[in-house]
């Protein structure tokens, strides 16, 4: 496991920082396949009592790097960001990722349901702040 963090530019949207970065390499014959599996973190407005709070989220990019001869032929990415704002959830469902090799391509069907689960996340968080 490597940790480090490090901003990614979206263009025109809010800038996720990169804070802990899982990866394996795989070989199939010639070719070495290496994962990344990134934890973001971006912070994300929404509205409260008709005022804009901001409320960090953490989200997950997958990267596939294909490699034959020491170089690179291929290079799949997808990102899920704003998942939840709890942080321990989303470094779950990157283990769960990791340890199943999961390929950008088919991340987002395994990670669906889990998605549409924890935007409840975000209301009970709303919902605290208010209490406080």
């Amino acid at each position: 496991m490597l940790l480090y963090s490090h901003s990614i530019s979206m263009g025109g949207k809010t800038d996720m920082v990169v804070v802990e970065n899982l990866y394996k390499k795989v070989t199939n014959g010639d070719i070495s396949y290496t994962y990344f599996y990134r934890l973001v973190k971006s912070q994300i407005s929404v509205s409260m009592y008709d005022e804009f709070t901001k409320v960090q989220a953490y989200g997950i990019e997958i990267e596939r790097q294909d490699i034959s001869n020491g170089s690179v032929i291929r290079i799949q990415r997808d990102c899920v960001d704003n998942i939840s704002p709890q942080r321990y959830k989303v470094k779950n469902l990157i283990k769960m990722l990791y340890d199943n090799t999961v390929s950008p391509i088919h991340m987002i069907d395994i990670l669906g349901e889990y998605i549409d689960e924890y935007t409840s996340d975000f209301d009970e968080m709303l919902k605290n702040i208010v209490t406080c």
